[in-house]
């Protein structure tokens, strides 16, 4: 909900903004609540307290000039418009009050209160358009449809059936799966389908920042709240405003953030890092995970209230090999995306590599379909999809040796073999860390911490 804050020491002038924006506001798609105050001291303390969305400043207060307090204000509340309002207007007075960092400057009295709801109207929409561009992932949702969601067997039928039960719902959303199952793009789905116009669609992923940023991120921080603060951020929370939340990888949070997130959870209010205000949760929270969670808590890992809390609505998707008769739709599907990506027209698939693919393992699900697509469509020299540039199956599991037969020669210790692995997928990568961790299906911390166990080089990454 928006808050507009009235200053002016005339008191009946007040009364009637006042009264004109609750009438107005009442039965709006987006509601609104006045505040007011008669004093520079009375505004700045309602500021402090109150999470304020535009000020109407008069010029001329009892105690203060309005000029004097655009810079105090902005210090307060960061991006809140700031709208000055003066019986004396002369030029010198403008330049120095937009100079300031107000937002317009409006003589009065009002002749018609139409021309200050058309600039209140124009702030408002300002500052929810800079609040969303504070963040990647806010807008990119609208293009994510229900047709995205590629496959007609049973398992991804029923998440379609289950996506439709629950959208006109504000539940919190779990969403399980193994890595590259899609868990985004289902999140992105589950959004879109929930409102009936745009809404930000905020994501982040606890695994990728360390525990002292990524409260940070959630919660947002006041100016001064820890070195390098230097100017209040809105964190996800608030910038998701009445949209949606995304937390991947909910199952790497650290068990201090979990008991924050719980008490934002049932509190529905949260407060910035160094901040006093209490800001109310107004998004639907949907998160992911690829671990069990279950089985966590039965660790002690992660907290079982959090995990109830989350799992008001849990959607469990299917890994790929599970869901093999999708395989041939979806190729059709990658392979249009791929085509505009790299610019190719790769458009012919023989039988045989139909089948080839059907027949992969697919570990990596859905995104690990993508990664081998890509690259046969880039190192295809026409039209057609060649079998030449796609990964062998893999062999069955070897036969157990008899009791005290000699191993079979190429055996290796699980130690051996995971070093082998990474230096591999590294030097596939040529050493990008995020291509690696996608494709090995592990979080990026995990994966440092694996190249110091290994003493892995730089060398080690280069393809050989």
């Amino acid at each position: 909900m928006e808050t507009l804050l009235l200053v002016d020491d005339d008191l009946s002038l007040v009364e009637q903004l006042r009264l004109h924006f609750e009438e107005r506001w009442e039965n709006s798609l987006r509601p609104a609540r006045v505040l007011t105050a008669h004093t520079a001291f009375a505004a700045l303390e309602l500021a402090t307290r109150e999470e304020v969305s535009l000020v109407v400043l008069d010029m001329m207060l009892p105690d203060r000039s309005g000029l004097d307090l655009i810079g105090e204000f902005k210090a307060k509340l960061g991006e809140a418009p700031i709208i000055i309002i003066t019986a004396h207007h002369d030029m010198e007075t403008t330049i120095r009050a937009m100079k300031s960092g107000a937002y317009d400057y409006i003589r009065k009295p009002f002749e018609d209160l139409a021309a200050l709801d058309l600039v209140v109207d124009r702030a408002l929409e300002m500052r929810r358009l800079s609040r969303r561009a504070q963040s990647l992932e806010v807008g990119l949702a609208a293009t994510v449809k229900l047709g995205d969601i590629v496959g007609n067997s049973p398992p991804m039928q029923r998440i379609v059936k289950e996506i439709g039960k629950i959208a006109s719902s504000r539940a919190s959303v779990l969403i399980l799966g193994e890595n590259g199952t899609g868990k985004e793009l289902i999140a992105r789905v589950v959004h879109n389908y929930s409102h009936d116009e745009s809404r930000p669609f905020v994501g982040i992923n606890c695994s990728a920042i360390v525990d002292t940023l990524l409260e940070s991120e959630l919660f947002g921080h006041e100016k001064g709240a820890f070195t390098g603060a230097v100017q209040d951020k809105p964190g996800k929370f608030e910038l998701a405003e009445d949209g949606t939340v995304f937390l991947d990888e909910i199952g790497d949070m650290s068990p201090p953030l979990q008991a924050k997130l719980l008490r934002v959870l049932q509190e529905r209010e949260f407060e910035r890092v160094g901040g006093l205000r209490r800001l109310k949760l107004r998004a639907r929270v949907v998160a992911a995970s690829h671990r069990d969670l279950e089985d966590l808590v039965a660790q002690g890992r992660f907290r079982e209230d959090l995990y109830q809390r989350l799992k008001v609505v849990t959607l469990l998707l299917p890994p790929l090999r599970e869901r093999r008769e999708d395989i041939p739709d979806l190729i059709r599907h990658l392979l249009a995306k791929i085509n505009e990506k790299v610019h190719k027209h790769v458009t012919k698939i023989p039988p045989e590599v139909l089948r080839q693919l059907s027949e992969l393992p697919w570990h990596g699900n859905v995104r690990e379909l993508e990664n081998v697509l890509t690259r046969a469509v880039v190192l295809a020299s026409g039209d057609v999809l060649l079998s030449d540039h796609l990964p062998s199956p893999e062999v069955g599991p070897p036969v157990a040796s008899a009791p005290g037969s000699p191993p079979e020669p190429g055996l290796t210790t699980l130690v051996e073999a995971e070093r082998n692995l990474i230096v591999r997928v590294l030097r596939a990568t040529h050493g990008h860390r995020g291509r690696s961790c996608e494709i090995l299906g592990i979080s990026r911390p995990t994966l440092e911490r694996k190249i110091r166990k290994y003493r892995l080089k730089a060398d080690d990454a280069l393809p050989s």
